[in-house]
């Protein structure tokens, strides 16, 4: 087993966070001269990042973060669904709706339910789902894992089908992580929930999920598996964010030395309540404090994909959108069997209710691309082969003709006439731009293609 201390260093975490604060005015400046050259920022430098509280340097951060943004993954927004297949768990997470000691009924879908979960979310557009299980070996072993996988890529309906399945399944073996990478999953992803190891065990307090060892190198066995596009996130509210902030980063520079592969993505979600739960974070944060970790992780590692929840109201979630966040879920249910029926036992409440279109058409009034691009996984540009596009911000270059092709996609399949209408602008804009003229020449090739009934016309 590898040393946790590779990974976090508590006393070095807090020393650095001690030993930055107040820094002069110079100083934070160079710092955010040194992000626009998108090479990276180093751990202490974050923590100067994080120690910030002048509202006009944090607003200056938000204007950095945002052009990082926009010259590394442009103003393409890709969507996805989470898809709860079972809430069995034998874990009793403090903060979470599914915690072993909530006496509400469980729910685990069959294959035949799973496929009709996907014709729901096929019906509504969406082209890519991160698959859910509560950790529970006799109701949700591995190979129920993977036959739902299956039965997700199996299921079509009309011209629609789920392209890309990631997934978040609990810490597990070598073994089982092989299993996963046959099923074909895009991205795994695993939350340390906090780095923080007294907090953690504080709040998970028995089944296997409170070894904080098995959560903290999980990924390492992933790696081992041969899965190279692995997802970290933290869940805020648990502990001081910018201890965690700065553990994640950790993290994420721990796993590109081992491996040459920094993490795909960046989750951050932060706590909010489950109907069925009491609990209180010790540690809540703010909305504000929330886009300021944003703004921090897209400078420090300008080259990996944020992701941001429907835990987030509407109007925070789109100023996310603008300082950092290049994938974000829509349109979600967080209980098993959520989008044919309602269910009591969710993992956690939701503040952005809106259905797929209206988040499409909310990007659509900002003059972003909402995209619904699967390619990178199914043309093998994950792990390293990825990293060697997103670092130089090469990534575009795929990122813009897909996002346009599977906009088209759902404008013709799914959309209202209004959305149409104004996707096509869109549309038009964003074809305007490509400077390549034989990619400009071909993208437009292949919006006649899909005029005339073709699909997944990827680059």
């Amino acid at each position: 087993m590898p040393n946790p201390k590779e990974i976090v260093d508590e006393k070095k975490i807090y020393r650095t966070l001690e030993t930055t604060q107040n820094q002069p005015s110079r100083t934070i400046d160079r710092i955010l001269g040194k992000s626009l050259e998108k090479k990276g920022l180093t751990l202490e430098e974050a923590s100067i990042l994080l120690n910030v509280n002048d509202p006009a340097i944090v607003s200056t951060m938000f204007d950095i973060a945002g052009k990082i943004k926009k010259e590394i993954y442009g103003d393409r927004l890709v969507l996805f669904a989470p898809l709860y297949v079972s809430s069995f768990c034998i874990n009793n997470c403090s903060y979470c709706g599914f915690q072993s000691d909530n006496p509400e009924e469980r729910k685990k879908l069959s294959l035949d339910e799973v496929k009709q979960e996907v014709e729901m979310l096929i019906d509504m557009g969406h082209k890519r789902l991160l698959v859910e299980f509560g950790e529970h070996p006799k109701e949700n072993p591995i190979d129920y894992v993977t036959e739902a996988i299956e039965t997700i890529y199996q299921t079509k309906k009309g011209r629609g089908e789920i392209r890309r399945v990631n997934v978040n399944i609990a810490a597990t073996s070598v073994e089982n992580y092989k299993k996963l990478k046959s099923a074909g999953i895009g991205t795994y992803q695993l939350f340390q929930e906090t780095y923080h190891r007294e907090t953690y065990e504080k709040l998970h307090r028995n089944g296997p999920k409170s070894d904080f060892e098995r959560q903290l190198f999980a990924h390492d066995r992933a790696f081992e598996a041969g899965i190279d596009d692995v997802g970290l996130g933290v869940l805020f509210g648990l502990y001081d964010y910018r201890f965690d902030v700065m553990a994640l980063l950790s993290h994420a520079q721990y796993l590109d030395k081992k491996f040459g592969v920094g993490p795909h993505t960046f989750s951050v979600p932060r706590w909010q309540p489950a109907k069925t739960g009491d609990w209180k974070p010790e540690h809540p944060v703010s909305e504000d404090e929330l886009l300021k970790i944003i703004a921090v992780l897209r400078m420090t590692v300008p080259y990996t994909g944020m992701i941001i929840s429907t835990r987030e109201r509407k109007e925070i979630r789109e100023k996310a959108f603008e300082i950092g966040i290049s994938q974000t879920s829509a349109a979600s249910r967080t209980s098993p069997g959520g989008y044919t029926n309602e269910s009591e036992l969710e993992q956690f409440t939701l503040a952005d209710h809106r259905p797929l279109d209206k988040v499409v058409e909310s990007s659509l009034d900002r003059g972003a691309m909402p995209s619904f691009c699967t390619a990178c996984y199914r043309r093998e540009r994950t792990g390293q082969k990825f990293m060697d596009l997103a670092k130089p911000g090469d990534i575009q270059m795929y990122c813009v003709p897909n996002s346009i092709l599977t906009l088209s996609e759902y404008l013709i399949d799914y959309a209202p006439p209004t959305t149409r209408a104004k996707g096509e602008r869109v549309l038009r804009e964003h074809l305007a731009r490509i400077e390549n003229p034989n990619i400009m020449e071909e993208v437009k090739r292949r919006l006649i293609r899909i005029g005339q009934g073709e699909r997944d016309l990827c680059f």
